[in-house]
């Protein structure tokens, strides 16, 4: 009987011990559930819940709560665990790295862009990256995968799409146009080169497209990524001057020719299949296929305000460090317009005029430091302002009812851009309005 007592004791001791470990887990589950409703409502309140491009949908019936997407994502409360399921928390801020997707061990993560009430204008693209035209391609942003790793990716897997085609060899009709040197273009480029592929890679501005546009120290990478001729980059942390000279390096070393300074006009489909490129300097190119590797913004969108176009104007920041002393207007709210204000403060007199009452849509740590430096009073932020006229040495702005007249030598204006719809329409590409459209990416 004793035996058995003690039996039942010892039983009963780790039946308490196990319950207690259940409750002190499920009490510590709640509370980090909390603390995430509690950050999804801020989200919601700052207007950062909503997704603005590229983001993470969550299947409920599948999830099982492992976290495993919130423990690979590289940015802070993109995701977080409620109850056991996944949730999204500041999906605004999302820069569509496709992490969680790759980590979650049911697949219940989809990337998609636009959802159910916000649409997003993007071409018709198949499994291939081939439009409903035979023989143009998109890759990288204008299809929706804005990320420099998975833009890099699908400009390789474009390339590979078009070579399977196995266009005959004619002289005078190169097998591939790519439009666009980003990080789709010149990965492309590098792919058609191993491929025994003859390729012009075409750019409007220089050699790297919107990264060129960066500032100088922005970080651009934060994990690796495979190039074609060169193998795996290993890059962490990684600036825009960094990742532009490994471009440069690897271009270099292939005795590849990236013509820059060179906009596409238009891209005229002729009987015999082939296509006719012309560009703003007067050159054609005839080929077998087209490869769209350019930004989903195309051209910086305008306010339409007097002196917009004189010289002291510019729609992106390049090389902050060689600017000093100056009076300088920035124009925005978003990431871009912070992250140049802040990077031009320092030796310049920078105002930052935005025409909402409060920073809607900028990563955390912007508007933290946003916030730092208007407290330090080494910034100007001038809220629910707008732009009315550019002089040549001061801005109006309107704010309220009032109109200020602000001492200026630079303006930078960073109000997005427009989707070069005109000029996929008059190539046939088509364009439709999605509404929560699943975003292909391999495993």
């Amino acid at each position: 009987m004793e035996v058995l007592i003690e039996q039942f004791a010892i039983y009963g001791g780790a039946a308490v011990l196990c319950g207690l470990v259940i409750f002190f887990y499920m009490r510590s589950l709640s509370r980090k559930s909390k603390v995430v409703e509690q950050k999804v409502e801020t989200a919601k309140a700052e207007g950062l819940f909503e997704p603005v491009s590229l983001h993470p949908y969550i299947d409920l019936n599948t999830c099982i709560g492992s976290a495993a997407c919130v423990a690979d994502c590289p940015e802070k409360d993109i995701l977080g665990i409620v109850d056991g399921k996944a949730t999204v928390i500041m999906a605004s801020n999302c820069v569509g790295h496709g992490a969680c997707f790759h980590a979650c061990p049911v697949e219940a993560i989809s990337l998609r862009i636009g959802t159910e009430k916000r649409g997003v204008d993007l071409p018709h693209v198949d499994q291939h990256f081939q439009t409903n035209i035979k023989g143009i391609y998109i890759a990288g942003e204008l299809g929706g995968m804005g990320l420099i790793k998975n833009s890099v990716e699908q400009g390789q897997q474009a390339m590979e799409s078009i070579a399977r085609t196995k266009s005959p060899k004619v002289d005078g009709i190169v097998d591939v146009v790519i439009i666009g040197a980003g990080p789709a273009g010149i990965s492309a480029t590098l792919e058609a080169k191993k491929r025994g592929l003859s390729s012009v890679t075409l750019e409007q501005d220089s050699l790297g497209g919107t990264v060129f546009t960066f500032p100088r120290a922005k970080i651009v990478m934060t994990s690796p990524m495979d190039l074609p001729l060169y193998g795996k980059a290993k890059l962490f942390d990684t600036s825009k001057g960094e990742l532009l000279d490994l471009w440069n390096k690897v271009i270099q070393e292939q005795g590849i020719t990236i013509t820059e300074h060179t906009k596409v006009e238009s891209i005229l489909p002729m009987k015999d299949g082939t296509f006719k490129v012309s560009t703003n300097t007067g050159k054609e190119y005839n080929s077998h296929n087209v490869l769209l590797a350019i930004g989903r913004r195309g051209s910086p969108r305008k306010l339409g305000v007097p002196g917009e176009d004189a010289a002291n104007v510019a729609y992106r920041l390049l090389e902050p460090e060689n600017i000093v002393d100056k009076r300088v207007i920035v124009v925005g709210g978003g990431d871009s317009a912070v992250e140049s204000a802040m990077l031009l403060m320092g030796d310049n007199k920078v105002v930052l005029s935005y025409r909402s009452d409060a920073f809607a849509r900028i990563k955390p740590k912007n508007k933290d430091a946003v916030a730092a430096a208007i407290a330090s009073g080494r910034l100007e932020v001038i809220f629910k302002s707008d732009l009315v006229s550019i002089g040549a040495d001061h801005v109006l702005l309107k704010v309220g009812e009032e109109t200020r007249r602000i001492p200026n030598d630079l303006v930078y204006i960073f109000a997005g851009g427009e989707l070069p719809t005109g000029f996929l329409q008059k190539a046939g590409v088509e364009i439709t309005k999605r509404f929560g459209h699943i975003v292909k990416k391999h495993k």
